[in-house]
């Protein structure tokens, strides 16, 4: 049965833009000018593998006369009531307002289950917007932008994790062990995608043969392997943009990339003569910016000449052409000879856990503390850079928030030293660590 998730915020957050998006089609009229939606509208949609009944709503406006507003108001009020699961979006680049606030004291006695958005957060200039949500009291915001489709991996999960299909009564619900691991097998045409799915599998569940390019669609499939669910999704091959032919051809890279954004895991199979081409640099890249984790697999290995040398030779490469995936296993595979599929398997197991890892606060500041005396921030202009105070806002992936003084100003090369620490204090290895700085606010300032 379909979620039935509301839009709602304030005029001209982009609730209907959001809204077309995850209906899939121009639905609803969208327009720069604060309140062309006047009724709540329903439609079908779909998030990752989460059937949806939306529903669109007006902007929320604090009136409660006889006018057009109070009547729009009343439309809003009845969309809450009869959703499972509201989502309320703020404007990231504007920042809080009065309004937002009035809105989300209603929805806090609304006796919801209530997903935060900050929309429109495309750029680094919406990162303070994002912060300020905070103060709404709804939980942790996610920063979204509905029209360039930026973070809906992190809005399905926070959808996943707040449907109310899920029993509070039920032990496992808030055990991540009880939960399938969704895995993407990603990689160039006829790398071995589908073979190794298959010996995974224990089974010739997929097509499989010599000639590139047989998988186009996105196959998911839900398995056992040794006592732990996964849904595992065999993917088209990537090429490079220019050589990508046809709208078929297009329509299957969109597939993968798709898959990319809802997977929790990403296995990047490579074939072990050619591995660690331009085009696999790229894939990995995509993976770590859509902050999902990555493990890299050696395919055809009982091919490889010289075995021992050849591994060394790869890793050796990987960290420095892929520094921002450091310490991402690389784990040669023979699917054929089933050979290497069960350290593949911990291999995901251990990359899993570090993607949904936290760090208490103290032991990051008191790491902050030796890392700071080991290699002080530069002096920017004269002045020096004050590093105060470090927290994790997020697992999934680690999620990390930085706040100093002259917090524009810290070059982004002590941003990769910090990262570099944490990844190896706390034994993240490969783990997309994303770390936000921030300036504290003078109280003085407006004075």
């Amino acid at each position: 049965m379909a979620l039935k998730l509301a839009i709602v915020g304030r005029p001209n957050v982009g609730k209907s833009t959001l809204f077309n998006r995850l209906a899939g089609k121009r639905l609803a009229i969208v327009d720069d000018r604060p309140g062309v939606t006047r009724d709540r509208r329903h439609a079908a949609g779909r998030l990752g593998d989460l059937d949806l009944d939306l529903i669109d709503t007006a902007g929320f406006e604090d009136i409660t006369d006889e006018s057009l507003e109070a009547r729009m108001r009343a439309q809003t009020e009845l969309a809450v009531a009869e959703a499972d699961i509201v989502l309320m979006l703020t404007d990231a680049r504007v920042g809080l307002t009065p309004a937002d606030e009035r809105f989300a004291d209603l929805l806090r006695r609304a006796d919801k289950p209530v997903i935060l958005a900050a929309n429109k957060a495309e750029g680094r200039a919406s990162e303070p917007g994002v912060m300020e949500a905070y103060a709404l009291g709804l939980g942790e915001p996610i920063p979204i932008s509905a029209e360039h489709g930026e973070g809906m991996s992190d809005l399905f999960a926070a959808i996943v994790a707040a449907a109310p299909s899920v029993d509070v009564d039920d032990p496992d619900a808030d055990d991540p062990d009880a939960k399938p691991i969704r895995i993407a097998v990603i990689g160039r045409p006829n790398a071995g995608k589908s073979t190794l799915v298959n010996a995974i599998l224990g089974e010739d569940r997929l097509l499989t043969g010599p000639e590139a390019g047989i998988t186009r669609d996105a196959i998911s499939i839900d398995f056992d392997w040794d006592g732990r669910q996964f849904r595992i999704v065999d993917t088209a091959g990537m090429r490079r943009k220019a050589k990508v032919e046809g709208k078929l051809e297009e329509l299957s890279v969109a597939d993968t990339i798709r898959s990319i954004r809802f997977a929790d895991v990403c296995v990047l199979v490579m074939d072990c003569a050619e591995a660690l081409e331009k085009q696999d640099l790229t894939i990995g890249d995509l993976v770590i910016r859509e902050g999902r984790a990555l493990v890299c697999v050696l395919a055809k290995w009982d091919k490889a000449d010289d075995p021992g040398e050849r591994l060394t030779e790869l890793r050796y490469r990987m960290g420095h052409a892929l520094p921002q995936a450091k310490g991402a296993a690389l784990v040669p595979v023979s699917a054929i000879a089933e050979q290497g599929l069960g350290d593949l398997r911990s291999a995901i197991l251990d990359a899993y856990g570090d993607w949904n890892a936290r760090v208490k606060t103290n032991d990051l500041n008191r790491w902050l503390k030796v890392a700071l005396e080991r290699h002080p921030p530069p002096a920017v202009d004269g002045k020096r850079i004050k590093p105060r105070y470090i927290t994790q806002i997020k697992a999934r992936p680690p999620t990390f928030v930085l706040m100093c003084s002259r917090a524009s100003a810290l070059p982004d090369s002590y941003k990769r030293y910090l990262v570099n620490g944490i990844r190896e204090a706390f034994d993240m290895p490969g783990a997309p660590i994303r770390l936000f700085v921030r300036q504290n606010r003078n109280p003085y300032a407006d004075e």
